[in-house]
């Protein structure tokens, strides 16, 4: 048995237990090593010849992101050749610039934008299925809401880049200062919790103008923990229910230990009243710990040590129902350079480039492939751990109904976050907040 190694000589014994003999053992072994070992998938797009490229992406959040982001587009130049302008914008103006990209038939390349965008015009869209295949035969498949969102009638029109994940943001001695050891696991309790941080003075604040991430996210998870819902599976608008008008009452409790201001707060604002001590706990991104703990201010660096993040709590459907902001790449038709275009993405999306990316921005973007999952920047610092599950948690903002133009354009008009905050402000009453909500979507869900 010299020449049987551990492995085989375990597979040996199991088989002789079994009544197998030691020569059919060691025949199936030497058949299993004749078989040669899955190839690796391989997707070789050239360029063509003196290709340029613009793309548009979002502003960073995090130092992190666009240092490495910008590194990774020189890596691309200096391997292709391919010269690459990175145009940076707000969040809130990615879409329209995008929308009129789109129309007008001119304009960037490449687009990183948010959510179902590209569903809005999947007909002046390339076709990236090639680069999307790849990489999830090679990187262990994308996670289901990803394709969801990057497909269309079985072609991918867009590469999911990542899932800007969206956790409660809390200031831990504020917490147990009114009487909690944590974040309630339910919204009963949460309630609870975020009263008592007002009678302390220690309030709490969710962004409730049109902020594309954070508004979005937790206005919809508000809804959806109560058991409304804007549509339903055949995408008939449902918004005007009973569950919905539950989670309308309740945002206007949840409104009233609100620290002022919130009805104007776009993606920014939150990031800011925190770190200022206006509030508490907030709904976020990473970003917030983020800029503590690379700041150089004295108190920041003390507040590091005081700020944790926790999953969003459970309504009364009894099961977890988060939103998070996707953000995609999608390249259009009218670019003269498609093939480049396709090669910057994928060159962006492999383990050499993304890792890193992700781990300098400690990890404000989930990983859409999940294989990226195993990236040590979810537990060499315990408190982004919260964020590594992002990509399986979320549900996509179509729920329960299809993606597509309509779920686009009614995520694009701020039907539900406009829902909430009219309702929670006492601007509208739950009703007549759930009945102009329900006009606005049938206008984009025609029947």
């Amino acid at each position: 048995m010299s020449n049987i190694d551990r492995r085989g000589f375990l597979k040996m014994s199991a088989g002789l237990a079994a009544g197998v003999t030691t020569g059919e053992v060691l025949a199936q072994d030497k058949k299993a090593a004749a078989k040669p070992a899955a190839a690796a998938p391989t997707l070789n797009l050239k360029p063509e010849k003196g290709a340029k490229l613009r793309v548009l992406r979002w502003k960073r959040f995090v130092a992190g992101d666009e240092e490495l982001w910008t590194a990774n587009t020189k890596k691309f130049t200096e391997k292709t050749g391919v010269e690459v302008r990175v145009d940076n914008e707000g969040w809130e103006d990615v879409r329209p610039k995008a929308a009129v990209a789109a129309n007008i038939g001119s304009g960037p390349d490449i687009i990183v934008g948010w959510f179902d965008d590209p569903h809005q015009f999947p007909d002046k869209l390339v076709d990236v299925s090639d680069v999307a295949n790849y990489l999830g035969a090679k990187y262990g498949g994308w996670y289901d809401v990803c394709k969801k969102y990057g497909t269309r009638q079985g072609k991918w029109i867009a590469v999911p880049l990542g899932i800007i994940g969206n956790a409660i943001v809390y200031r831990e001695s504020q917490v147990k200062a009114a009487g909690f050891d944590g974040i309630p696991k339910d919204t009963a309790g949460f309630l609870k919790l975020c009263q008592a941080l007002k009678a302390k003075n220690t309030p709490c604040g969710f962004a409730l103008g049109h902020a594309v991430g954070d508004g979005n996210n937790w206005a919809h998870w508000l809804l959806w923990s109560h058991g409304g819902k804007l549509v339903d599976e055949k995408g008939n608008v449902v918004v005007n229910s009973p569950e919905t008008i539950a989670s309308l009452e309740y945002a206007k409790q949840l409104y009233d230990t609100f620290v002022p201001g919130t009805l104007s707060w776009l993606d920014p604002n939150n990031n800011k009243a925190f770190l200022d001590g206006q509030v508490s706990l907030t709904a976020n991104g990473i970003s917030v710990y983020y800029a503590a703990k690379n700041s150089t201010d004295a108190r920041l660096q003390e507040m590091v040590k005081d700020i944790q993040h926790a999953r969003f709590p459970i309504g009364p459907v009894g099961k977890p129902t988060e939103l998070m902001q996707i953000t995609q790449m999608f390249l259009f038709k009218y670019s003269k350079y498609p093939n480049a275009a396709k090669a910057f993405l994928q060159f962006m999306m492999e383990g050499e480039q993304y890792n890193p990316w992700m781990k300098a921005s400690i990890g404000y973007t989930c990983q859409p492939l999940k294989a990226y999952e195993a990236n040590s920047v979810w537990t060499d610092d315990p408190k982004a751990t919260p964020y590594r599950d992002s990509s399986k948690l979320m549900l996509d903002h179509g729920h329960a109904g299809p993606l597509g133009y309509a779920s686009a354009a009614c995520l694009a008009d701020y039907i539900v976050l406009d829902m909430i905050a009219e309702a929670a402000s006492g601007s509208k009453t739950p009703k007549k907040a759930a009945e102009d909500a329900e006009k606005r979507a049938q206008r984009y869900y025609k029947v």
